[in-house]
């Protein structure tokens, strides 16, 4: 695995949402790596009613607003945690929320840190996704194309047919055709009838 150089990225938050399906999410640990393949994701577009930054920079989003493959993580509803990627030019905020992941590497400490021992489970959407990885307020801004506690990388795998749908869970903007997932993947989240 190589990181993801910052020239490669879309700097486009749809084009990067889609780009990065078949990519890889790596975390680095004291008690070993985790890594999982990256089979769904969202974007929040700029001019995105239901984007964070839709209202201007805050302290909160201001890792939105910097260069295109640095993390932007917040506390959803109180309770979980979820890890986007920076996606258009510094100053400029947008975001891809990468919603689900494929378990590659580190399973056990995986299945440590979520509690269940069911595969499935363990990525299958942002919440658990990040609680899996151990990904937490430390990590927002971090650089994701420099190898680190947390980096994005490719390999050789060429992703399978990528299906486009409406994004989960939001109410503003929620008719637009904006998360992109693996088709057929069983890693993908959300109810069956959105994912065909």
């Amino acid at each position: 695995m190589t990181p993801l150089a910052r020239a490669e990225l879309p700097v486009d938050t749809a084009a990067l949402a889609r780009f990065l399906i078949g990519k890889q999410v790596v975390r680095e640990t004291p008690e070993g790596v985790i890594s999982g393949r990256i089979v769904e994701t969202e974007a929040y577009v700029v001019g995105d009613a239901a984007s964070h930054a839709f209202r201007g920079m805050t302290p909160r989003t201001r890792s939105m607003f910097g260069e295109p493959g640095h993390a932007y993580v917040y506390l959803a509803y109180g309770t979980s945690w979820m890890l986007n990627v920076s996606s258009e030019a510094a100053g400029t905020g947008a975001g891809v929320l990468i919603r689900a992941l494929e378990p590659l590497e580190g399973i056990a400490l995986m299945r440590a840190n979520r509690g269940t021992e069911t595969l499935r489970d363990l990525a299958r959407g942002p919440g658990r996704l990040a609680q899996a990885l151990r990904i937490g307020p430390w990590a927002d801004g971090l650089d994701l194309c420099a190898e680190g506690p947390l980096w994005l990388a490719h390999d050789d795998h060429e992703p399978d047919e990528i299906g486009v749908g409406v994004r989960i869970g939001i109410t503003k903007d929620a008719d637009r055709p904006l998360r992109f997932y693996l088709r057929g993947n069983p890693f993908v989240s959300g109810p069956r009838g959105l994912n065909v």
